[in-house]
């Protein structure tokens, strides 16, 4: 059974050069073990997910042009998350609020090509179905 994405999960992302933690607000009211439950709408760049450090992909065009700047070496350029669609998979027996919950095993992908993925949940007791 996977266990739920809180606030205070510990993420990372495939071209981001430091973790970042998961913001979820306390808007709809569901906590476990003390912190608000993520849903597949937890995607707000700058709220949910806060930046990763230095971005290193050259799909961004900070990167690219600062990059083609250095003649072709890659130079990192400060990480600003665009989420592309909803966390997935979502989990299909829980929903926070009619909105399903983001459990283990969950991505969410930017739009500079990056894959965001949490390396620890948050949790450390609770597990649902």
């Amino acid at each position: 059974m996977p266990a739920p994405y809180v606030s205070t999960a510990s993420m990372v992302c495939s071209f981001g050069m430091a973790p970042s933690t998961l913001n979820v607000l306390p808007t709809r009211r569901v906590l476990v073990e003390g912190r608000p439950v993520a849903t597949i709408e937890d995607v707000v760049p700058m709220v949910n997910i806060p930046p990763f450090g230095m971005c290193t992909s050259l799909s961004n065009p900070t990167v690219a042009s600062a990059t083609a700047a250095a003649l072709g070496v890659l130079t990192p350029m400060p990480c600003v998350p665009v989420p592309a669609g909803p966390w997935k998979p979502p989990s299909p027996k829980t929903l926070i609020g009619g909105t399903p919950a983001v459990t283990e095993g969950a991505i969410c992908n930017c739009a500079w090509g990056g894959i965001v993925s949490v390396t620890f949940s948050g949790t450390v007791r609770t597990a649902v179905d």
